[in-house]
């Protein structure tokens, strides 16, 4: 079974939509974990006059974290799956957070002469064809002295990390695939972490893409080693 392109990952995440929440409620500590990575981006007075874009938002989580670490900032969250974003839209929103049907691979263009003071990405680089071009992108609508925060599952290198995520996948993420009717959309997600950068190639190619000081953060509980929070910026503030 081969990785999904992006197209096809974008239907595959409408399909598993209904269900995908049940799966992340199963997963202990993912909301604390979203919301340490949004709050590393320590955007100053609660974001206050701020327009921050979360990019790849599914159903939400990751733009709930956001609104708690910056709740007066704007901010605009796009995916590229119609079924994620109804999920997300779904929720009780304040006015100053939208939603936008849009898959990152075609941001640059979508937004022209918009320009953001921070962008945050859950989960999103390792799936995505070309994370090169996706992170151009992100750094072309970044303002200067603009932040880019990264929650992404970038495993530390270490054989143990790499069978601790294979066995939880093993054991809960590709059965729960099964009992929905998503298996193919959850063994890419498994197969996308093992094919996917290390943390430090991560943040090598994020410094090869011209962003500057370039940050990991491990996070807590069973995910450390297997995520990370990554921080970087455009230019120097």
């Amino acid at each position: 079974m081969t990785l999904l392109r992006d197209d096809d990952l974008a239907t595959a995440f409408d399909r598993a939509a209904l269900t995908y929440d049940r799966l992340t409620a199963a997963n202990p500590g993912y909301h604390t974990d979203l919301r340490r990575s949004a709050r590393r981006l320590r955007l100053p007075d609660g974001g206050a006059g701020l327009r921050v874009l979360d990019l790849g938002c599914g159903t939400g989580s990751s733009t709930r974290a956001l609104l708690e670490a910056a709740p007066h900032a704007r901010i605009t969250a796009v995916d590229a799956s119609s079924g994620m974003l109804d999920r997300a839209r779904a929720k009780q929103w304040p006015d100053r957070v939208t939603f936008r049907h849009l898959p990152a691979e075609e941001l640059a263009d979508a937004v022209g002469e918009e320009s953001y003071d921070a962008v945050f990405a859950a989960y999103l680089f390792r799936n995505v064809t070309d994370p090169d071009a996706v992170l151009t992108s992100v750094r072309a609508v970044l303002r200067e002295g603009g932040r880019l925060g990264v929650h992404e599952y970038s495993l530390s290198g270490s054989a143990a990390h790499r069978a601790l995520w294979t066995a939880v996948c093993g054991g809960v993420i590709l059965p729960f695939g099964t009992l929905t009717g998503d298996r193919e959309l959850y063994h890419h997600l498994w197969r996308s972490v093992l094919d996917f950068d290390t943390a430090p190639a991560f943040a090598a190619r994020l410094a090869r893409t011209g962003f500057t000081s370039v940050r990991t953060l491990p996070v807590a509980g069973w995910q450390t080693g297997v995520a990370h929070t990554f921080l970087a910026g455009r230019g120097e503030r």
